[in-house]
């Protein structure tokens, strides 16, 4: 599940969607079980498959012309509740970014304590995007954690984004927040000596 985190060049997977909530990414009655695998089967569930389970050919993960590490969304993306199984389906099924115009602050939280980075665009540029992969679904973006900037390869559109310093450190390096402070101990440890426990 962690893997270090540089850059990223994809396709994408658009959802030109306002207002996704976290009940629609993952349904309340799948979160029974609190391991984070298996979730990303029923990622938008009720909007892949019919009653009867059968995929719904019209719902763009059902749809073979678009694929990729990066999931492209509408505005106000991750609202509703703070459920955390909502990133976990997100990262199951395969996405590394997440790029939306803007993110619900406890889901964009939540993606990024399971190694999805969600990417905050200008309106103008997220238009643009959806523009690019609506004229051709090879579009691919280039986001480099690094610099903090995302690029639309197919017009060179380019714009930089925010992210916390800390968790910024924790997705380059690949550990959660536990794993970050065991590799602190020896500061941790040195601090005590000289300040005293």
């Amino acid at each position: 599940m962690k893997e270090k985190f540089s850059v990223v060049t994809s396709t994408c997977v658009p959802l030109p969607m306002e207002n996704v909530d976290t009940d629609q990414i993952i349904p309340a009655r799948f979160l029974k079980v609190t391991s984070r695998d298996g979730f990303g089967e029923n990622l938008f569930r009720d909007w892949r498959y019919d009653k009867e389970g059968n995929p719904i050919k019209d719902f763009v993960l059902n749809d073979p012309t678009y694929s990729g590490q990066v999931l492209v969304a509408g505005k106000n993306f991750g609202c509703g509740s703070s459920r955390e199984h909502a990133a976990w389906a997100i990262h199951d099924y395969g996405f590394r970014v997440v790029v939306s115009s803007f993110f619900a602050d406890i889901h964009r939280n939540n993606e990024l304590n399971s190694f999805v980075l969600p990417v905050t665009v200008s309106e103008a540029f997220l238009l643009r995007l959806f523009s690019s992969i609506e004229a051709d679904p090879n579009t691919q973006v280039r986001v480099d954690l690094e610099a903090q900037t995302i690029t639309n390869l197919a017009n060179g559109d380019i714009e930089n984004f925010e992210i916390n310093p800390y968790k910024k450190q924790c997705l380059a390096e690949g550990l959660d927040d536990i794993e970050y402070l065991l590799t602190r101990r020896g500061d941790t440890a040195e601090y005590e000596r000289v300040n005293g426990k």
